[in-house]
């Protein structure tokens, strides 16, 4: 694709940085002498769909630009013809992430969640302040130890049940305090 004049400066210190650059990092990536000269580029790149602004306001990089394009779908089952055409394109962040202030990752130490598919070095997105419904993946806080497991409430009683014959449920004794709600599992195959 090809950007207009200066966006792509700006990708590449989002890529870099991990957000988006001030008005100020903006000239000094530039070299442009007036902030708003960086006003009316940024304006001109929300109306041409290359920026757009969140909840609270501020630019983000449309999902037009960091999508990926959705190609249709493979069967899992019996192969069966496949043809490629372009669906749409997807943004993982909006795919994966419903509260993008309450979400964040952590890396899987343990095999106690093996057979739900969760290995050791997986990252989990996870979003605190969710409440956890029967049979949810969970973060929690359990008799001073953290555990990740599934939640089950039966009654008044809260177990945590690994996914791994290996290991025993878990009952609390003094305290539980789920801390966040799995939402993903991410695992890369090849460095």
């Amino acid at each position: 694709m090809i950007y207009p004049k200066y966006f792509l400066n700006l990708l590449n210190f989002v890529r870099r940085h991990g957000y988006l650059p001030s008005f100020r990092e903006m000239l000094l990536l530039t070299g442009l002498k007036s902030t708003n000269a960086i006003a009316k580029h940024f304006q001109n790149w929300v109306e041409a769909g290359l920026l757009e602004k969140d909840r609270a306001g501020k630019y983000v990089v449309s999902s037009a630009v960091t999508g990926l394009p959705m190609l249709g779908t493979v069967e899992a089952g019996w192969p069966s013809p496949a043809e490629e055409e372009l669906a749409d394109t997807m943004n993982l962040d909006e795919f994966l992430i419903h509260n993008k202030e309450a979400t964040y990752m952590l890396t899987v130490s343990g095999d106690s969640m093996i057979d739900a598919g969760v290995r050791p070095g997986d990252l989990v997105l996870v979003e605190r302040g969710r409440e956890p419904k029967d049979g949810d993946i969970i973060i929690a806080e359990i008799d001073s130890g953290w555990t990740m497991k599934f939640f089950h409430k039966r009654g008044g009683r809260v177990s945590l049940e690994p996914a791994n014959k290996k290991y025993q449920t878990i009952y609390p004794k003094d305290e539980l305090k789920v801390a966040a709600v799995v939402m993903a599992v991410i695992r890369k195959y090849h460095a």
